[in-house]
């Protein structure tokens, strides 16, 4: 046995220490110290994130279909004219005609507005629809006093003969509380084409809605047209319509009907001309642009789309409806 040597250096516990501090990757001395803990090798992953996938996934930009756009910008036209002429030849004794013709251009936008709303009993709910269109056309058209009033009670006792209709099966029952705003906007959408009868019997009527027919109809023509051709810039991938057109619509439906407030007796001039056909146009706009938006919302939720020619009418015919509305306010509160 060896004698052990005395140390100059003692190793002790301040001398650990100091190694530990120095090399701070050593394990600890200890128990649990001597073998070091097993830790999970860490690889770059090789597979993309799939919510950054989804993230930066491309959106699919709808082509704007140049003949669907002349198309309906066409119709839109044609309706405008129809309601023009309608608007032109009736009078006391010969209300009845232009009657018929908006009872006509109801039934299309009922058959349009349900397809593409989609309410709860549909066949009970445009039944009643249709029948309050004509109760209402009937009484614009032979009451002694023409007013607003009348189509109010119509359209209130017609929308509770259709919740009436829809609360007998459980299912449509079930979707009453979420779809009573779309029964009410098909029955007020409906009624809408009652008010030029009750406006060509009043003395500002009739002016009114040519004015209101010309802004609307030409703001959609020329929106239209200007898709088919110039399409940009795009409001919305989805949707397949650009900014330019709504923009020149507006504007020309606004000039045209300014010249027009020109060229009618007073109390229309030039500037109520144009507010009339600026409010009609811009209307008429909207609601064309909203029905685009709903049908891009439909198409990403992966629901079936709505029948075709439906879905294509639904914007003109809408805007039409909205135009008079608000044709029937300006008459009331800034023409008069």
């Amino acid at each position: 046995m060896f004698p052990t040597m005395p140390q100059d250096d003692p190793w002790d516990a301040d001398a650990s220490r100091d190694v530990a501090r120095l090399n701070p990757g050593r394990p600890k001395a200890g128990m649990y110290g001597a073998v070091p803990d097993d830790e999970p090798e860490e690889h770059p992953s090789s597979e993309p994130d799939a919510e950054g996938e989804d993230e930066f996934e491309e959106i699919e930009v709808v082509p704007v279909r140049a003949k669907l756009s002349v198309a309906i910008g066409g119709f839109a036209a044609l309706l405008a004219i129809a309601l023009i002429i309608g608007t032109l030849t009736t009078g006391p004794d010969v209300r009845t005609p232009y009657a018929i013709v908006l009872f006509g251009v109801q039934l299309i936008g009922l058959l349009a507005w349900t397809m593409a709303l989609n309410p709860p009993a549909a066949s009970v709910t445009a039944g009643v629809a249709g029948v309050t269109g004509l109760i209402g056309c009937y009484l614009a058209a032979t009451a002694d006093t023409a007013g607003l009033t009348p189509l109010l009670y119509v359209t209130l006792g017609g929308f509770v003969a259709s919740m009436i209709g829809q609360a007998f099966r459980a299912e449509d029952r079930h979707r009453i509380g979420d779809s009573w705003r779309t029964t009410l906007l098909i029955l007020l959408g409906v009624v809408a084409y009652v008010i030029p009868i009750v406006l060509s019997r009043q003395p500002l009527g009739t002016q009114a809605i040519l004015v209101c027919c010309v802004g609307a109809g030409l703001a959609l023509l020329v929106a239209r047209l200007t898709d088919a051709v110039f399409p940009k810039p795009r409001i919305a991938a989805q949707v397949p319509r650009g900014a330019a057109g709504v923009v020149l619509g507006a504007m020309v439906g606004t000039f045209a009907t300014a010249w027009l407030g020109s060229q009618l007796v007073l109390p229309f001039n030039p500037a109520k001309g144009a507010v009339t056909g600026l409010v009609a146009a811009v209307a008429a706009i909207l609601v064309d642009l909203a029905v685009n938006f709903g049908e891009a919302g439909r198409r990403l939720a992966g629901e079936a789309p709505t029948f075709w020619l439906a879905r294509h009418m639904t914007g003109p015919l809408g805007g039409f409806a909205l135009g008079f509305a608000c044709t029937y306010a300006l008459v009331h509160l800034y023409l008069t």
